[in-house]
């Protein structure tokens, strides 16, 4: 049996209570360990989150997911910030960040590599368009595991 019922499920049961509370819902990830996991949700809005902001979202999400109970293995709930190193999950958080730096790790390889690091000039048809120095990189949307904006200074 699966540990939680899925991140759509997830994503179904968290984001009204997050919107709801005057919020974006940037993302979602379970991510199991032996014997228990770390539920991860990052909020955003105009303006950044802080501290405060977790708390409320945390003590409101810690109500439901307790009535609901949608996972079945013991968890910690974290609630924070994408921060700017944020992690990217959809088509649309990499047409915003287009222009920017990003890392990227694959699921399985493309030209022999998992990991990709350069500039992200657009999202086309179900593919990261990925800009590597003179090299130009598709990596399909399905088979990235992880994506993060790199922060410039």
């Amino acid at each position: 049996m699966e540990p939680f019922a899925g991140n759509e499920s997830l994503v179904s049961l968290i984001e009204p209570v997050v919107t709801g509370l005057g919020y974006e819902l940037w993302g979602v990830q379970f991510l199991p360990q032996q014997g228990h996991g770390v539920l991860k949700v990052y909020i955003d809005r105009e303006g950044g989150v802080n501290l405060d902001d977790c708390a409320r979202v945390s003590y409101q999400l810690s109500g439901v997911l307790d009535v609901e109970d949608p996972i079945t293995v013991p968890y910690q709930l974290e609630v924070s910030s994408p921060g700017l190193d944020r992690p990217l999950f959809t088509e649309a958080h990499y047409r915003r960040y287009a222009g920017h730096k990003i890392k990227v790790r694959l699921h399985t390889p493309v030209e022999g590599r998992r990991n990709f690091t350069g500039e992200l000039l657009r999202v086309d048809d179900g593919a990261v368009i990925l800009r590597q120095g003179n090299e130009q990189y598709r990596l399909p949307l399905d088979d990235i595991d992880s994506a993060r904006v790199i922060p410039e200074f």
